[in-house]
Parts: C-alpha cells; sequence; structure tokens
C-alpha cells in the first residue's frame, strides 16, 4: 500500500512537471516570435492566478451550493454520519471536516477544502441507504484521504496552469493577428502557431487534468485503506456504486472529478484519455490485490 501511494504521487507531480515544462515552452515560443522575452508567460499566469483567486477561496462554498448540499450542524442531526467521520478523523490525525448531505438517491460522495482546517465532505442520501458500515466507512475514509493528501490544493494548481495554457493560446492568436494588420514581419507566423495552439492548449490541459484526477483516486483509495486497514469494505462500496446506472440528479462536468465515482453513471468502456475517474473495475481489483497481501 505504501509502495503504491508512493508510485502515485510521483506520477501526479510528473504530470504537473509536464504541465510546466509545456507552459514554459509556450512562453518561451511566444517572446521568441514577438521579441518580448518572457512577457507572454508571465502575463498568461498573472491573468490564470487572478481567475482561480475565486476559486481557491470560495470554491469550496460555490461547489457546495451547486450540488445543492446541506449542512449536518451538530451530531444530533446524524449521529450515525457524524461519529463514523469523528471517528475517521481521530485516526487520520485531522480536524473534524464540516459535514453535508445532498438529497439524491445516487450513491456518490465528495471532499473539497484547499486544506484540512478548511474542509468538507458530502454524502447523498441514496450513498447513507444503500452502504453498510464498513462500506460506507471506506468510502469516507477514501474522501479524508483526499483532504489528508491535500488533492483540493493540488487540483487547484493544475486548473491555473490550464487555465495559463488557454491564455497563452489566445495570446498568440491576438498578437499575431495584430502583427499581420501592421504588416510586420512574422505577424502571420505567429497567427497560425497562435490559431493551432489556441486548438491544442485546451485539450492538452484536460488531457492532464484527467490524468491528475485518475491518478489522485487510486491515491486515495490507497490512503484510505491505511485508516481503515479493510480494503474490502471500499470494494464492496465501489461495486455498489458502480452497479447503480441513473445519473445523479444535478450532474455537472465542472464538478464530476470531485466526486469518488461520475455522477453521469458508471462508463461501461474502459478507461479514456478524457477519463475523470478510473475503471471501477480496476480500482476494486487493485483493492482485493492490497487484501490479499495482508
Amino acid at each position: 500500500m505504501y509502495s503504491h501511494i508512493a508510485s502515485n504521487r510521483r506520477k501526479s507531480f510528473l504530470l504537473v512537471a509536464l504541465f510546466v515544462g509545456i507552459l514554459a515552452a509556450a512562453g518561451y515560443l511566444f517572446g521568441y516570435l514577438n521579441g518580448s522575452g518572457y512577457f507572454g508567460l508571465a502575463f498568461a499566469l498573472i491573468v490564470s492566478l487572478g481567475m482561480t483567486a475565486v476559486s481557491w477561496f470560495w470554491g469550496d462554498k460555490i461547489v457546495l451550493s451547486s450540488t445543492g448540499a446541506k449542512r449536518i450542524e451538530s451530531r444530533d442531526q446524524n449521529p450515525y454520519l457524524w461519529n463514523l467521520v469523528e471517528n475517521l478523523s481521530i485516526t487520520a490525525g485531522l480536524p473534524m471536516p464540516a459535514l453535508y448531505i445532498v438529497d439524491d438517491p445516487a450513491p456518490n460522495a465528495f471532499a473539497t477544502g484547499r486544506d484540512p482546517k478548511r474542509a468538507s465532505i458530502a454524502v447523498t442520501t441514496g450513498i447513507v441507504q444503500m452502504l453498510e458500515n464498513e462500506e460506507l466507512e471506506g468510502v469516507l475514509a477514501h474522501e479524508l484521504s483526499h483532504v489528508k493528501n491535500y488533492d483540493m490544493r493540488f487540483m487547484m494548481l493544475v486548473a491555473v496552469l490550464v487555465g495559463a495554457l488557454t491564455i497563452m493560446g489566445d495570446s498568440f492568436f491576438r498578437f499575431g493577428l495584430f502583427r499581420g494588420r501592421g504588416r510586420r514581419s512574422g505577424g502571420g507566423v505567429l497567427a497560425i502557431v497562435g490559431l493551432v495552439f489556441l486548438i491544442l492548449s485546451p485539450i492538452i490541459g484536460e488531457l492532464i487534468k484527467f490524468a491528475v484526477s485518475r491518478s489522485r483516486e487510486y491515491l486515495a483509495d490507497a490512503s484510505g485503506v491505511l485508516l481503515t486497514r479493510y480494503p474490502e469494505g471500499l470494494a464492496r462500496a465501489l461495486e455498489k456504486i458502480s452497479a447503480y446506472n441513473q445519473p445523479m440528479q444535478r450532474a455537472s462536468r465542472a464538478t464530476a472529478h470531485l466526486w469518488i465515482s461520475s455522477p453521469f453513471g458508471p462508463s461501461r468502456s474502459k478507461a479514456s484519455w478524457f477519463s475523470t475517474h478510473p475503471p471501477a473495475e480496476e480500482r476494486i481489483h487493485r483493492l482485493r490485490l492490497m487484501a490479499d497481501a495482508r
């Protein structure tokens, strides 16, 4: 389990390093073609950081509101769920996160918040009703692992880089058109490069974002097992969740990567580059390998 966690961490940071490399190369090319040095790269990063500042400080509230989540204010409102999360938080050495419930029959759950002190965990009514105690504990441990591993902060960094890539492509294109109208040398080349980059940068960004998201799901599965010491609980939970064929009532592509399972329902095909989640079958297989290793 520890080697599995270490492997996923390495893969995640390598993916972000690749992202930074693509962004740096784009900035260098932009500066080389228009003679502005690293201005294009700096501009893209500054604007992208500004765009994501709202998400960084208020993103969790926006996400919770968009899903219709209602906060559980005290133990008396839902002692079963409260006790499960409290016990797991003590085991993980984490502050008790804010708890939310989403009125939806689809079994699902997610965590949000930029650090453990500001974390929130939301579960649907469907997942509480469907899962046995050990299964729900496995799901909650998975979500707490996202909190402990700072996955929300990590994904925010990826979102910033996606935005920087997109803005860089737009800058290429607009600056190339401007130079072309002024009949300055290199304007046409810059416009063509900008157009290509404008088309490819969002695709590249989304591919890397989805790859990081899938990697973090595997990491949270393994980290969650370290909390419960019972891989079979999460494995059985994922079996039941993947067997539920209906999408969530308020499914959104903007928040799809946050949920433990795709809110659009399970995909029967193998994982693609555009999947936010790895195949449930592969996750269950890895969990059962951990159980056998015990």
